[in-house]
């Protein structure tokens, strides 16, 4: 792990990949076969893949989650919520997605792990709901996580969220994240930039790593 200066603060970062999936993301995955529009996701996969190697290069450790659901379906939402919008129920009725152990739920083969990263398992929106990330950053002395992956107003905002009030300084890269909706996406873009943390597109998260290394050499 490398300790790195972000606009004058040392930090301990980790990247967290949030979601991107052959379900969500790819031909022939679930949202394709619902029938949504994936270009947008499909899009920020060049940015990811760049991102990832920035932080190789800099020993910055990497996180991906993987949203899975039980064949049986104990873990749906429906099972937990009477109310709920209809598009949302609507998809869980329609279709089932990212079934755990099937191709839907893999990380897409662009940006797939490596032995040495970290990949979190969840249930529900966030990165953080019974998950064991939080143990598992600390551990590694992570104080500042930097979020990439989709969808940017849904999974990626609520663990975005989520790690602030867990206590890490946040970031979010906007060029390696994507909505279904503009609106949805600019409002969090907004909301973070106001409230939590800061955003900057992938080629200025760079900027600040190799300004850190010519610090160090001088």
């Amino acid at each position: 792990m490398m300790t790195v200066r972000i606009l004058g603060h040392e930090i301990n970062p980790a990247l967290l990949i949030i979601d991107v999936q052959n379900g969500f993301v790819s031909d022939g995955g679930s949202y394709d076969h619902l029938g949504m529009n994936i270009s947008k996701y499909q899009r920020v996969i060049p940015s990811i893949s760049k991102l990832i190697t920035v932080c190789r290069e800099n020993s910055i450790p990497i996180f991906y989650t993987q949203a899975i659901r039980e064949r049986s379906g104990i873990d749906l939402l429906t099972k937990t919520h009477k109310i709920l919008p209809a598009s949302r129920e609507e998809r869980i009725n329609k279709l089932p997605i990212c079934i755990r152990d099937t191709w839907d739920a893999d990380i897409v083969d662009e940006i797939k792990p490596l032995e040495t990263d970290h990949v979190i398992i969840k249930r529900r929106d966030s990165a953080f709901q019974d998950t064991e990330i939080n143990l598992w950053l600390k551990n590694l002395g992570i104080d500042t996580l930097v979020f990439c992956g989709i969808d940017t107003s849904i999974c990626v905002e609520t663990s975005l969220r989520d790690g602030f009030n867990n206590g890490y300084n946040v970031m979010l890269i906007s060029d390696a994240t994507s909505s279904g909706s503009d609106k949805h996406y600019e409002s969090t873009l907004e909301i973070v930039r106001d409230y939590y943390g800061l955003v900057m597109r992938t080629d200025e998260f760079a900027t600040q790593l190799l300004l850190k290394q010519d610090a160090k050499i001088q």
